[in-house]
């Protein structure tokens, strides 16, 4: 496998991405509700120029100076990192408005920026929101999201990506979610018949909140009010067997903590996935068979070379979530690597061995399939 010995300095190019806001209501608390604008950073190596940028977007950014991202710029590839209209709240966020951000961020990359090829880089949630967005790109289908709303996406210009990696990825936030829903108390390890039991209860409490979240749109609308919204909060979201037993989906993760600490307290605490919703953003976002954007239903649509990379000591997305992407992939041109020892984030001086792997992993794949460099 090729390495990359040689760390390049670079330029870390904060920008904006802005474009009219048509949907007709507020998305995000202040600024301007007719424009969008998208918080961007270039990182663009001084002495390495190449027609090729990694983009990376998360539904909710912030991880713009995640170790991943800096990395991949010290290795001499030109990376993006564009946070969505939602950057650091999910309460509002409707997936079909992320793949239009994406799209206008990868159409100033390329119009603006004057880069000619793409690779979408997803990273944990960011992995089945490029899925989605490749899909759509390559032939959207979409109309409008799960409540009616827009946008739709059979109307934008998404411009296809060349190629895609993801990278400690889950297969989508609400099949994350529905696999963290709080279903019962009980002492691992836990029996398949337990486990069986417990992964029908989340389903059936996820399908719940659906239905009464349809019903109470409905009820809006036929008191005459159907643009109105209403906010809701979510209790027990973060109890995934996985992270007591650790036989469960077995990998290197350290039993009783996960990536957001204690289970038992991020469970009900603030920061819990899913916490705070409102009506058409759980459809959108979080309902189990409503919600568009599936890593492993777009994966089969995808039409481009992926690349998907596992952390073996990740408490977040776990061995199944990297090997059920993978699976799904339906181009032929598809490879999977596992990174042994590193976590979610590669964060601290002990993972800067497997950091460095997955870099060497990336460029070596990057290299092999001629994203580097001008053609």
């Amino acid at each position: 496998m090729q390495t990359t010995a040689v760390k390049h300095e670079y330029d870390r190019i904060p920008y904006l991405v802005a474009f009219q806001n048509n949907s007709g209501v507020r998305d995000v608390y202040g600024g301007l509700a007719e424009i969008t604008v998208l918080e961007s950073y270039l990182l663009k190596p001084e002495d390495n120029p190449s027609d090729t940028v990694l983009v990376f977007m998360h539904p909710i950014g912030g991880g713009a100076y995640l170790p991943m991202i800096n990395a991949l710029a010290r290795a001499g590839h030109h990376v993006i990192y564009c946070n969505s209209r939602f950057r650091g709240t999910d309460s509002a966020l409707l997936m079909e408005k992320v793949i239009e951000d994406l799209g206008a961020a990868i159409k100033d990359a390329k119009d603006r920026l004057g880069y000619q090829r793409v690779v979408l880089a997803g990273w944990s949630g960011g992995g089945s929101l490029s899925v989605f967005y490749q899909q759509q790109a390559q032939h959207a289908t979409i109309t409008a999201s799960p409540s009616g709303d827009g946008p739709d996406l059979t109307k934008l210009d998404l411009p296809a990506a060349d190629g895609i990696m993801l990278l400690a990825a889950h297969i989508s936030r609400h099949g994350t979610l529905t696999e963290w829903l709080d279903g019962s108390i009980l002492e691992p390890p836990y029996s398949e018949e337990f486990l069986a039991r417990y992964r029908q209860a989340q389903i059936d409490r996820n399908r719940r909140i659906t239905a009464w979240v349809k019903d109470k749109l409905a009820e809006l609308k036929a008191a005459g009010r159907p643009d109105d919204e209403f906010g809701f909060v979510v209790h027990g979201t973060m109890a995934d067997p996985r992270w007591l037993d650790p036989t469960v989906d077995p990998n290197e993760r350290v039993p009783g903590t996960c990536y957001l600490g204690d289970p038992q307290v991020v469970n009900m605490s603030p920061v819990g996935l899913a916490r705070f919703s409102t009506l058409r953003s759980w459809l959108s976002q979080w309902s189990y068979d409503d919600a568009n954007g599936d890593g492993v239903d777009c994966g089969r649509d995808i039409a481009v070379p992926a690349l998907v990379i596992g952390n073996l000591a990740d408490d977040a997305c776990t061995p199944s979530h990297t090997r059920r992407l993978f699976e799904a992939i339906g181009h032929p041109d598809k490879e999977m690597h596992e990174i042994r020892g590193a976590t979610h984030y590669y964060a601290g001086p002990d993972q800067r061995s497997q950091l460095r792997e997955a870099v060497a992993v990336l460029s070596d794949w990057l290299v092999r399939h001629k994203f580097v460099g001008t053609v």
